[in-house]
This record gives structure tokens, C-alpha cells and sequence, in this order.
């Protein structure tokens, strides 16, 4: 017999809007015996139905709700209409030759993200409620999706949150996980073994096409380049001379092997800099470029770090303006979810202010359509891509 958890009054009304975690201060009571990782049913204070999901009493959210149809039942055949809904999706609305497939609460199946490398397959579990289903998961993916292999990136310091170990590696038989696919018209590399998240970011897949109208003639400097992604859009539409910047040797000969791989090695060149410390020391030197791109990592993914976030993105913004010649173009983002949009813009104007320049947008965009924002789930809205004329 499946538990039951009761909320107190007025907890329940964001989970009956939605919402699909339910915090351990939410719960009042419960009924029945359970274990970690079970399946339970969700009541408000009346006994009215919420939804079902599985619990974890070791984590903050306790509860994650997966369905809102009380006769549903969470087992293979849900999982399959779960990923028959998000691939139909995705078929509507992006390139599906590499994209993010599923997309944890987003897609109602929190907990799991699934990214698609042409015929191969990354999985990611981040909860003990979804680690049961990994052999289902990988089922489905060779059965109905013609998974070549598939590899789990499980690797995460928040799995300890939920009291579990991190882990990666094959669900299906060995294969070469050094994978190619082609994006924008750009081929790339992708490590899926030993690459940063998944192995790419397949998130910024319509914010590079963007780029390209832009570059064409121009000198452009790609800061934060990672495996050069923009650096190579920026080269395959036509630019004069791209410069890609990043702290790691590594990813600067990874982005190195994509610029050969695309016969780019000529036009598009990559540095190891910290971009903090080079672009000061360039702007003194009086380099300018017609496109300036700031692709950062994450600079705070807590409430608590936002203070010393928004001076880490101001900071590089001051720079990265001040490298853009007058009617040249910056493009700016930032993918935590902690800085809000009204806030990243707000940060970008003071930045723009100390650097005694002024910004005309030109677009303003967020993430991929394969990484739909779930109203209901405020943080499946994290990236945000901000296209400015420099005058």
C-alpha cells in the first residue's frame, strides 16, 4: 500500500499550481511505512490529492512529484509515455540529431537528465527516488531510441545531498566515448567520458547560430571558450581572425582539435589566459575587437553567493566592453540560476557605466528549446544570452 504525506494548511497551494518538490517543513504527518526512494502519495491538509512521487527524508525535498493522475502508476510503461512526450517535443522544436532529451522536472521526470550525442547517450541521476529506474531508463533509450551505447555521468557532488555515492560509467556494452556530432553547421569532439556535465553544452545550441550573423568580417574574441563552440561559429560563418581564451590547457587543445577537425585552424586560434587577468592587461594594450563574447561558468549556485557573484560578473563585463570597438558588438550571459534575469541586467548596466560605454540591445534570449522552462519549476530557468551594440 502506497504511503501517504499530508501538508500543513496553506503549504499545498504551489504544489496544487504545480510545483513539483515538496519541502520536509511542508509535511505534517504521513501514513503508512516507506523507505527512501518509495513511491508516496501527496495530500493537502482537507485529504485532498496533490500528486505522486518518490521521497527521500535525507533531503530538503522530500517529496518529487512525478504524475498528478491518482490512477497512474510510476513503472516502465510510465517512463515510456514520459519519454515518447519529450521526444515528440523535441522533434517540434529543435535539431534532435544532438540534443537534451530529458530534462528532469521540465520534462516530469525529476531527478534524470538525458542528453543525446547523434546515436549515443549520456544519463544523469541526481536522486535516490530515480536511482531505482536507471535499468528501465537505459531500456528504453536502446529498445525505442536506437542507443548505440549508453553512459551514465551520475558524477555529481549534489548526490551526496541525497545520500548517495557519485558514479559513472557504462550502462550498456564499451564503446568509443570520444563522440562526434555537428551543430550550426560545426563539427565538434565530444569527451562524454571525462567532459565537463555531460560532455558539451548543448544548451547554448540556438544562442550560437545567433552569433554568426554577426561575425561575418569581423575579429572576435571568444573569452571562457571551453571546446571553442562559439570561437568556431563565430570561424564557419566567415570571420577575419577569432581569438578563444580559456584557464585550462586542456580545453584549449581539445578546442584546437574541433578548429582542425572544421578546417578552421587557420582563422580561429585559442589561448590558455585567465580571462580576468588578460583582459585588463589587452584593453592597456589598446586590442579591439568587432565581437567581444563572455561565456562564463557559473559564478554562484547558492542564495548565498550571489554578493560576490554579481561583482564577479561585473567585473569581467567591465572588461570585456572596454575590448569592443565603438559600434562593434558584446555578448554577455550567465547560467546560474541564482542571478536573476532582472538582475544580470541590472549588473550588465553598471558594468557598462564603469566602463563609460553605452549598450543598445539587440536580443535578449535564454536557453535552448530542448531545455524548456517549466513555469512551476523556477529553476529549469537559468541561462540568460544578451546580444548588445557597443556605442
Amino acid at each position: 500500500m502506497t504511503s501517504k504525506f499530508f501538508l500543513f494548511k496553506g503549504a499545498g497551494r504551489k504544489a496544487q499550481a504545480g510545483r513539483p518538490w515538496i519541502y520536509v517543513d511542508e509535511i505534517e504527518a504521513y501514513d503508512g511505512d516507506y523507505e527512501n526512494g518509495d513511491i508516496v502519495d501527496v495530500y493537502d491538509f482537507k485529504n485532498v490529492f496533490i500528486g505522486r512521487g518518490y521521497v527521500n527524508d535525507q533531503s530538503k525535498i522530500t517529496v518529487r512529484i512525478m504524475t498528478r493522475d491518482i490512477n497512474e502508476e510510476i513503472n516502465e510503461e510510465f517512463f515510456r509515455k514520459r519519454f515518447k512526450l519529450a521526444w515528440d517535443y523535441r522533434k517540434k522544436v529543435i535539431d534532435t540529431s544532438s540534443c537534451r532529451f530529458i530534462f528532469g522536472e521540465a520534462d516530469f521526470l525529476p531527478g534524470l537528465t538525458v542528453d543525446k550525442f547523434e546515436d549515443y547517450y549520456v544519463v544523469q541521476i541526481s536522486t535516490l527516488g530515480m536511482e531505482r529506474y536507471r535499468d528501465i531508463v537505459t531500456k528504453i533509450l536502446v529498445e525505442e531510441y536506437g542507443a548505440k551505447g549508453v553512459y551514465e555521468r551520475s558524477d555529481l557532488a549534489t548526490r551526496e545531498l541525497e545520500g548517495l555515492q557519485q558514479r559513472k560509467g557504462f550502462l550498456t556494452d564499451e564503446f568509443d566515448t570520444m563522440v562526434q556530432i555537428e551543430e550550426n553547421g560545426v563539427k565538434y569532439y565530444v569527451d562524454i567520458k571525462d567532459g565537463q556535465k555531460t560532455g558539451f553544452f548543448l544548451d547554448q545550441k540556438e544562442n550560437r547560430k545567433a552569433i554568426q550573423k554577426l561575425c561575418k568580417g569581423a575579429d572576435v574574441l571568444d573569452c571562457f571558450t571551453h571546446t571553442g563552440s562559439f570561437a568556431l561559429n563565430a570561424g564557419i560563418a566567415g570571420a577575419k581572425s577569432v581569438l578563444g581564451v580559456d584557464v585550462s590547457q586542456h580545453a584549449v587543445d581539445f578546442a584546437n582539435k574541433n578548429a582542425e577537425l572544421n578546417g578552421l585552424q587557420d582563422t580561429v586560434k585559442f589561448e590558455c589566459h585567465n580571462a580576468f587577468n588578460v583582459l585588463p592587461q589587452w584593453a592597456k594594450e589598446g586590442r579591439q575587437y568587432d565581437v567581444v563574447i563572455l561565456d562564463p561558468p557559473a559564478f554562484t549556485k547558492s542564495k548565498n553567493t550571489i554578493k560576490n557573484a554579481t561583482k564577479g560578473y561585473k567585473e569581467i563585463n567591465i572588461r570585456g566592453i572596454r575590448l569592443v570597438k565603438k559600434g562593434g558588438f558584446f555578448i554577455t550571459c550567465s547560467c546560474s540560476h541564482y542571478m536573476s534575469e532582472k538582475h544580470f541586467k541590472e549588473t550588465i548596466f553598471k558594468a557598462a557605466s564603469d566602463a563609460h560605454r553605452q549598450l543598445r540591445q539587440i536580443e535578449f534570449r535564454t536557453q535552448a528549446a530542448d531545455h524548456p522552462i517549466l513555469w512551476t519549476a523556477d529553476e529549469s530557468y537559468y541561462l540568460k544570452f544578451i546580444i548588445f551594440q557597443v556605442i
